[in-house]
C-alpha cells in the first residue's frame, strides 16, 4: 500500500471536517429513527473521513503514518460497508376472513382498542403486600398486567390505589374499598359508602376522601373497624321529618363562608393533607389523616401547627388567603407538598421541597417552604424566542411535574426576515424533585433536582394532523404520579370510527389510540415491564392481555400498549362515553375502563 503525505491545507480541511462531524446530533424529531440504526457514530466518521480523503488525494489507497500531524491515530483505508439487508414484512393472512376479522389480524392496537369495549375492568400490578392488586392471590408481587375479576364488566368513576388498601367508585357513585388495610378477612371489594354520588377520590395514609356531585366532601376511615366504631352522622332517612344515624362512620370537611352558589369542585390529598378547591377558584386546605398533622408547610397557611391551629375540628379546612385574587384552576398534591395553578397559567408551590420537588433548589437550613410561592418557569425559556404558560400540574411522592405551552414570538430587534413560525406552539414537559430512582424521567439518576429539568422525551413532539393539513404539538392529556414511578398519556391523534362508515370501512382501516409512557422506580414491577430494574426515561410496556392477543390474533411480534380514548359505545344494551385511563399509585399501577 502506498504511503502518500497530504499536504498542510488537506490536513487543515480533514480537521474541520472531523470537528463539524463531532457536532453532528440528531434533531429530537428523529431521535427515535436514528436510535434504531444499526451504523454506529464511529464508524460513520471514519467512512466519511476516508471518502473526505479519497475525494481529496484522488486514489483509493490512503495511509498517515503522522498522527502527530493533526491528533489522529494511524488512518487505513477500509472497503465501504456493505448495504444493509431490507427484510419487506410478508403481508398478514387475511384470506377467507371478515373485514373485523382482518382488522385484527393487522393491527395489535385495534384489537387492543375493540376489547377495552368488549370487556371493560380493571388491571393490576405492583405490589401485593396488601392484596390490593391481586385480592384473590397470596403472591407477594404481581409482575405484569392481571385483572381483577370482580370488576370484570364493570365501569368506574375513578380508583385510588395504596400498597395495603384500595378504594374505586362504581358508576353510581357508590365506594368501593378493599385490601388489608380496610379488613384481613374479606378479600373482595366491599360497598362502604353509598347513596352520596360520588365523583371523585383522594387517599390520605388512613383515610379516603369522596367528594359527592353535591360539593360535600366526606372523609371515610380506610379501616373497616373504625367504620363501625366511630360517631355516625344524622342523616335525612325516606321517612319524612325523621333521620337516622349513618351506616358507617365519616366526616365532613365543609369549608366557612363559601359564597352564593360556591361548591368543592376538586379534590386532592397528599399523605397528611389535602387541597379542595371552588368553583370560584378559591382554594382550601385541611388536614387528611387522623394519625398526624400536616407539619411541613404544606397546608399553605404560615405559622399553621398542631399547637396554633384554631379551635374546633381538627380537619377543619382553612383557606389559603396567599392565593386570593387568584382563580386557582388546577390543584395537585404530593406526599408532602402542593401545587397550584391559575387560569393565566401561573404555578404556585408550597410545602416539603427537602428534595426540590416545589421546583426551587432545597436548603437544608430551610427545607420547607409554608407560603405559595410563584415559579418563575419564564426563567427556564430566558434567552429564547418562546414565551411559556403552565397549562397543567401533576404531583406524587417527592416530585412534581408541570406541562407548558412555549409560543414563538418575536424579539425586540429581530430581524423581519427571521420571524419564521411566529404563534407556533412547542409543548415541553418539565420536572424537578427527587430522582434517585428514574422519577423524574431525564436519563439521569439524580438525587434532588430543584430547578425544574425538561423531560426530552416528552417535549419539543409533533404530529402531522391530515385533517388540519398541519403539524400539531403533541400534549399530555394525563399524567399520573405514584410514589416513585410515573406514567403519561399521550394527546396524540386516535382513530376509534373504523367501520362506522362508507368511508373507513375498508379492512385496512383499523382504530388506534393514544400512547402512554412508563418510567421511574420499579422495586415491586409497578412499572408492568416484567422486570425488576428501574427506568430513568419514559418507555412503553406490552399490551395488557398480550397473552390473548397472540392466541386470538395469531400473532407473533411484540407490540406495544394503546389506551383507549373517550368513544360513545354500545353496553349492555345501552349507550356509553368510556375511556381507558392510568392510576399510579403507592408501590403499584392499574388502568381501568372509565365514565
Amino acid at each position: 500500500m502506498q504511503n502518500i503525505r497530504p499536504s498542510r491545507k488537506v490536513i487543515e480541511e480533514l480537521r474541520e471536517t472531523s470537528r463539524r462531524i463531532l457536532r453532528l446530533r440528531p434533531c429530537p424529531i428523529h431521535r427515535r429513527q436514528y436510535h434504531n440504526q444499526k451504523l454506529s457514530f464511529e464508524s460513520l466518521l471514519t467512512y466519511k473521513l476516508l471518502l473526505y480523503s479519497t475525494l481529496s488525494l484522488g486514489t483509493c489507497s490512503v495511509v498517515y503514518n503522522h498522527p502527530s500531524w493533526f491528533g489522529l491515530k494511524e488512518l487505513h483505508a477500509e472497503a465501504p460497508p456493505a448495504p444493509a439487508e431490507i427484510t419487506i414484512e410478508k403481508p398478514k393472512k387475511t384470506k377467507g376472513l371478515s373485514k373485523e376479522q382482518s382488522r385484527d389480524v393487522i393491527s395489535s392496537q385495534h384489537l387492543q382498542v375493540k376489547k377495552s369495549w368488549e370487556n371493560p375492568g380493571v388491571y393490576a400490578w405492583g405490589s401485593n403486600s396488601g392484596r390490593v392488586v391481586a385480592p384473590d392471590s397470596d403472591e407477594a408481587v404481581i409482575r405484569l398486567p392481571r385483572r381483577i375479576s370482580f370488576f370484570d364488566g364493570l365501569l368506574l368513576r375513578d380508583i385510588k390505589l395504596d400498597q395495603n388498601f384500595g378504594a374505586a367508585l362504581t358508576e353510581k357513585g357508590d365506594l368501593l374499598q378493599w385490601g388489608e388495610r380496610y379488613s384481613k378477612d374479606k378479600r373482595a371489594p366491599t360497598l362502604t359508602l353509598t347513596g352520596k354520588n360520588l365523583v371523585s377520590i383522594a387517599i390520605s395514609n388512613d383515610r379516603i376522601l369522596a367528594l359527592g356531585s353535591g360539593g360535600k366532601v366526606y372523609s371515610v376511615p380506610v379501616s373497616e373497624e373504625d367504620q363501625a366504631k366511630g360517631s355516625k352522622q344524622s342523616e335525612s332517612s325516606w321517612i319524612p321529618l325523621w333521620n337516622s344515624p349513618s351506616k358507617i362512620s365519616y366526616r365532613l370537611l365543609q369549608p366557612k363562608d363559601l359564597g352564593w352558589g360556591e361548591k368543592i369542585t376538586s379534590i386532592s390529598s397528599g399523605i397528611e393533607h389535602a387541597l379542595l378547591l371552588t368553583s370560584k377558584g378559591r382554594l382550601f386546605s385541611a388536614a387528611s389523616s387522623s394519625e398526624a398533622f400536616p407539619s411541613r408547610g404544606e397546608m399553605g397557611v404560615p405559622g399553621l401547627s398542631w399547637t396554633t391551629r384554631p379551635s374546633g375540628p381538627y380537619d377543619q379546612p382553612h383557606e389559603i388567603t396567599t392565593l386570593k385574587g387568584f382563580e386557582i384552576a388546577r390543584i395537585a398534591t404530593g406526599d408532602f407538598h402542593s401545587l397550584a395553578l391559575d387560569k393565566e397559567g401561573r404555578a404556585f408551590a408550597f410545602g416539603d421541597n427537602s428534595s426540590g420537588q416545589l421546583g426551587f433548589e432545597p436548603s437544608a437550613e430551610s427545607p420547607y417552604i409554608d407560603a405559595p410561592s410563584l415559579l418563575p418557569i419564564s426563567r427556564l425559556y430566558q434567552g429564547t424566542n418562546l414565551s411559556p404558560r403552565v397549562t397543567s400540574i401533576f404531583a406524587g411522592g417527592d416530585n412534581s411535574f408541570f406541562t407548558v405551552d412555549a409560543t414563538r414570538v418575536a424579539q425586540p430587534g429581530e430581524d423581519p426576515a427571521q420571524r419564521i413560525g411566529l404563534g407556533r406552539i412547542t409543548a415541553d414537559t418539565w420536572a424537578c424533585g427527587q430522582g434517585i430512582l428514574g422519577t423524574l424521567g431525564t436519563g439521569r439518576w439524580t438525587h434532588r433536582q430543584g430547578t425544574p429539568v425538561k423531560l426530552k422525551a416528552l417535549s419539543g413532539l409533533f404530529e402531522w394532523d391530515e385533517p388540519k393539513n398541519m403539524a400539531i404539538p403533541i400534549r399530555l392529556k394525563r399524567l399520573s404520579v405514584g410514589s416513585t414511578h410515573a406514567s403519561a398519556t399521550m394527546d396524540n391523534v386516535t382513530h376509534v370510527k373504523a367501520g362506522t362508515s362508507s368511508s373507513t370501512d375498508s379492512r385496512n382501516d383499523t382504530n388506534w389510540g393514544a400512547d402512554v409512557v412508563w418510567w421511574g422506580g420499579n422495586e415491586y414491577y409497578q412499572l408492568g415491564m416484567g422486570k425488576r430494574n428501574n427506568v430513568a426515561v419514559p418507555g412503553y410496556i406490552a399490551p395488557l392481555d398480550s397473552a390473548a392477543e397472540k392466541e386470538r390474533a395469531k400473532r407473533k411480534e411484540e407490540h406495544r400498549f394503546q389506551i383507549t380514548p373517550r368513544h360513545k359505545v354500545d353496553f349492555n344494551g345501552r349507550r356509553v362515553s368510556m375511556e381507558q385511563r392510568v392510576e399510579c399509585g403507592r408501590m403499584v399501577t392499574a388502568v381501568y375502563s372509565g365514565i
